[in-house]
């Protein structure tokens, strides 16, 4: 049986400042919106993440755009200190609409 993921029904753009993430997750198609809105919570990202995101600190924002039928979402800190301050070799944060991208959706 073949598993859906995310990337199957959605792509994703990312962008940071200082060290805080956004990551946008655009459905293919529209029908497919009200499923993801459903589905990826702030519950489900920050569980995805949690090994990422700092113990303390501002929580994960969702925001719905119904317009375009995106979700983005903010994730302070998890960029450990930003592009000038981190280490950490992907400082920008690109990979992690990759790695959102690979939740196991349900199927149906």
């Amino acid at each position: 049986m073949t598993r859906l993921k995310l990337r199957d029904l959605a792509h994703s753009r990312t962008g940071d400042k200082g060290d805080t993430s956004n990551i946008s997750v655009i459905a293919f198609n529209a029908e497919d919106y009200p499923r993801l809105c459903e589905w990826l919570t702030v519950a489900r990202v920050a569980e995805h993440f949690a090994e990422l995101l700092p113990s303390h600190g501002p929580a994960i924002r969702r925001y719905e755009l119904p317009r375009v039928c995106a979700l983005n979402f903010v994730l302070p800190g998890v960029l450990r200190g930003g592009v000038t301050r981190s280490l950490a070799l992907d400082a920008h944060g690109k990979a992690l609409g990759a790695a959102l991208l690979d939740l196991d959706m349900p199927s149906g």
